[in-house]
C-alpha cells in the first residue's frame, strides 16, 4: 500500500503524552505539601513503594533507542540479542544482593557518598566528576553500545537522535519535538522532584507498551497469523539464539552477552546514581529489592515485545529490504517506517507509536536530570557550605534540575551539528562504566581494599578501557566480527541499478583496507563492545587489591557497616527484625540523629558526611 504521513491525530495523541507528563509533575509539586526539603525532591522523602519504582526503573532503562534500535538490532543481527533476558536476571541478583543492601542501610543520597565513607574524599570528587560528565546508559545508534558516558552530551544525543530519526521517516517536525520534549522535561523534573520523575515513567512506561503492541497486533494481521512471522524468521536465519562460541572478538554470541552484558548492566543498575537514587527511596529494603525484581519481570516484557517487532519487521520486509533499497538512510528508521506502511489507516497510532518512543526519551532524560541534581547537591554543596538551611537547599535542587535540563536541550542542538563527533567521543568516555564498578565492588566486597589501592585501580582500569575503546573506534570490527545476517531486494519493483550489494552491506563502510590495519586491530581493538566494562572492572579489582595488599591493606580495620556481611544476606530471611535491628544500630552510632519518620529507611538517621569529625573514626576505619 502507500505510505502514510503524520495527520492531526497523531499530533494530538503526541501531545497528549506531553501533557500528561506535565500535569503529574504540577501535581506532585504540591501534593502533601510540596517539597519541604532537599531530602523531599531528590529522594521523594524516601518513602516510594516497591511498584511505581520498579515501572520507573525499567522505563528508564527503555531510551527511545530501545522503541527504535532493538527492533532494527534484530532484523539485522538476529534473535540472539534475547539472550540479554539472562543477562538482566543475573544484573538484577547482583544489584539487588550485593550493592543495594550496603547503600540501603547507609542510607545515602548519592552513591559516591560512600566512597568517602568507606576510603576519602578524593574518591568521592573522582566518582562525582566523572558522573556528572558521564552519564546513566548510552546506546550509541547502530551499534547498540550499552555503557555510561558524557551525562549532559549523551542526554543530549538521547533527545535529538530519536528526533532525527521519526523526521526523516514521517515528517514529523524535527526542533518543535526536541523542544517539547526537553521542556516538558524540564518543567516535570523541576517541579515535582523524584516523585514526579518515578510516576510519569509508569505512565510512560504504559504509552510504551501500548506503542509496541499496537505495531505487533497489526503485523500478525497483516501476515496473517503469527505462524508466518515465526518461519519467515526462522527460514530467513533470524532465531540464531544459541551461539556459544567462545572468541571474545565476536561482537555477539551466548558467552559475550552473558558474561560481558552481566558487568556492563551491573555498572548501571549496581551502581550507577540514576538507578541507585530511585531504589533507596523506597521506603524499606524489602520495597527497595523487590522494586529490582518486579522491575525484571518489566524488562523481560519491553525485551520480549522489541524482539517480536524485529522478527514482525524481516517477515514483512524479508523480500525487499528498505535500507538497502534506499528507502530509510539507517537502521533506526526501519520502525518509524514500518509504523507508516502498516498503521496509515488507523489516524492516532502511528502517533501513539511516536508517543511511546519519546516516552522512552523522557524517561531516560528525566532520571538523568534528578540524578545530576542530587549529585551535585550532595557531593559539590552539602559537603562544603554546611550552613545552608534544607530550605535552601531543595530550591538549589530544583534549580540544578532547571539549569541541567536546559544544558541537555543546548546538547541537542549540539548534537545535530557535531553528530559522528560526539557519537565516537561518547563511546570511548563511556568505558569509565567498568572501572566505576570495579572501584564500589572493592570497597563492598575486600576489607582490606585502601584508598591508595582503590585510586591506582581506578586508574588502571580506566585507561586499559580508554586504550581498548580509542583502538576500536580507530579501527572497527570486521563485519565477519559483527555477522550481519543476509538482507534481500529481490522482491522490490525498483530498477536494479539503484540497488547495492546486499550479502554484506556493511564491508563498504570501514575506511580502513585491510593491508593497513596494524596487528592488534583485528584481535585486542576488535574485543567485542560488552567486554570493555568487563576488562575496566576486573583490572580495578585486581590492581586494586594487589596495590591495597603492598600497603598496609591487612593492618585496617574497616567498619563492617561500609562492607557486604553475612547479616545482610541473611536478612533476606527475616526482612521486618532484620531492618529494625539495623536501623537502632544506626542511630546509636550517629550522633546527628533527626526525628523518626515513620518508615524503616535508616537514611532517615542522616549520617553525617565529615565523617573525619566522628571522633573515633577516620575513612570508615576503627582508630
Amino acid at each position: 500500500g502507500t505510505m502514510g504521513r503524520f495527520t492531526v491525530w497523531d499530533y494530538v495523541v503526541f501531545a497528549a503524552m506531553l501533557l500528561v507528563s506535565a500535569v503529574i509533575g504540577v501535581y506532585y509539586a504540591f501534593a502533601g505539601g510540596g517539597q519541604k526539603t532537599s531530602k523531599d525532591f531528590l529522594m521523594g522523602g524516601r518513602s516510594m513503594s516497591a511498584l511505581p519504582v520498579a515501572l520507573s526503573l525499567t522505563a528508564s532503562f527503555m531510551s527511545a533507542v530501545t522503541v527504535l534500535g532493538t527492533p532494527a538490532e534484530i532484523y539485522r543481527y538476529g534473535a540472539i540479542f534475547c539472550i540479554f533476558a539472562i543477562t538482566y536476571g543475573l544484573v538484577v541478583l547482583c544489584s539487588a544482593e550485593i550493592f543495594l543492601p550496603v547503600f540501603y542501610k547507609l542510607g545515602v543520597t548519592s552513591t559516591y557518598e560512600y566512597l568517602e565513607l568507606r576510603f576519602n574524599k578524593y574518591l568521592r570528587l573522582c566518582g562525582t566528576v566523572l558522573f556528572i560528565i558521564q552519564t546513566a546508559r548510552i546506546y550509541i545508534y547502530f551499534d547498540l553500545i550499552s555503557f555510561f558516558p558524557f551525562q549532559t552530551l549523551y542526554t543530549g544525543i538521547v533527545i535529538y537522535a530519536p528526533a532525527l530519526a521519526l523526521n526523516q521517516v514521517t515528517g514529523f517536525d524535527l526542533w518543535g519535538a526536541v523542544v517539547a520534549t526537553g521542556v516538558v522535561c524540564t518543567f516535570y523534573c523541576t517541579l515535582g522532584g523524584l516523585k514526579a520523575v518515578v510516576w510519569t515513567d509508569v505512565f510512560q512506561v504504559g504509552i510504551m507498551v501500548a506503542g509496541f503492541s499496537s505495531v505487533i497486533i497489526r503485523a500478525v494481521v497483516v501476515q496473517e497469523g503469527i505462524e508466518r512471522i515465526v518461519n519467515d524468521s526462522y527460514y530467513g536465519g533470524r532465531l540464531n539464539f544459541w551461539d556459544f562460541n567462545p572468541n571474545p572478538l565476536q561482537r555477539h554470541t551466548f558467552w559475550t552477552i552473558v558474561i560481558g552484558g552481566t558487568f556492563t548492566w551491573t555498572g548501571i543498575y549496581g551502581v550507577n546514581q540514576s538507578q541507585v537514587q530511585r531504589y533507596i527511596a523506597c521506603k524499606s529494603r524489602f520495597h527497595a529489592k523487590m522494586s529490582l525484581y518486579i522491575n525484571l519481570v518489566g524488562l523481560w516484557a519491553i525485551l520480549a515485545c522489541a524482539t517480536l517487532c524485529g522478527l514482525a519487521l524481516y517477515s514483512i520486509y524479508k523480500d525487499c529490504d528498505p535500507w538497502t533499497a534506499k528507502q530509510v538512510s539507517a537502521l533506526d528508521q526501519l520502525m518509524p517506517y514500518l509504523v507508516l506502511d502498516i498503521l496509515h489507516d488507523f489516524p492516532g497510532l502511528p502517533g501513539l507509536f511516536v508517543a511511546s518512543a519519546y516516552s522512552g526519551t523522557l524517561s531516560t532524560v528525566s532520571s538523568s536530570i534528578n540524578a545530576l541534581a542530587a549529585v551535585t547537591v550532595e557531593d559539590l554543596i552539602r559537603p562544603y557550605f554546611k550552613s545552608v538551611s534544607e530550605k535552601k537547599l531543595s530550591w538549589i535542587s530544583k534549580g540544578m534540575s532547571l539549569f541541567y535540563g536546559g544544558v541537555c536541550i543546548a546538547m541537542a542542538a549540539l548534537a545535530s551539528l557535531l553528530g559522528a563527533l560526539l557519537q565516537a567521543a561518547l563511546s570511548i568516555f563511556g568505558m569509565v562504566g567498568g572501572p566505576l564498578l570495579g572501584l564500589f565492588s572493592l570497597g563492598i566486597l575486600c576489607p582490606f581494599a585502601n584508598g591508595i589501592g582503590a585510586f591506582v585501580g581506578l586508574i588502571s582500569g580506566f585507561i586499559i578501557s580508554l586504550w581498548v575503546g580509542i583502538g576500536s573506534q580507530i579501527y572497527p570490527p570486521l563485519p565477519e566480527r559483527t555477522k550481519p545476517l543476509y538482507l534481500s531486494t529481490a522482491g522490490c519493483n525498483i530498477t536494479s541499478g539503484n540497488l547495492t550489494s546486499t550479502a554484506n552491506p556493511l564491508t563498504t563502510v570501514f575506511s580502513t583496507p585491510t593491508a593497513e590495519r596494524p596487528a592488534l586491530a583485528d584481535n585486542w581493538y576488535s574485543l567485542s563492545y560488552l567486554y570493555f566494562s568487563t576488562l575496566g572492572t576486573l583490572i580495578t579489582i585486581v590492581v586494586g587489591i594487589i596495590i591495597s595488599l603492598l600497603t598496609g591493606g591487612l593492618k585496617q580495620n574497616t567498619d563492617r557497616k561500609f562492607l557486604l556481611t553475612k547479616e545482610d544476606f541473611l536478612s533476606n530471611f527475616s526482612w521486618s527484625k532484620s531492618e529494625r535491628v539495623k536501623k537502632v544500630e544506626v542511630f546509636n552510632q550517629n550522633p546527628f540523629t533527626v526525628a523518626d519518620e515513620g518508615t524503616d529507611n535508616p537514611a532517615f538517621s542522616h549520617i553525617e558526611m565529615d565523617v573525619a569529625s566522628n571522633e573515633n573514626k577516620v575513612n570508615g576505619l576503627h582508630l
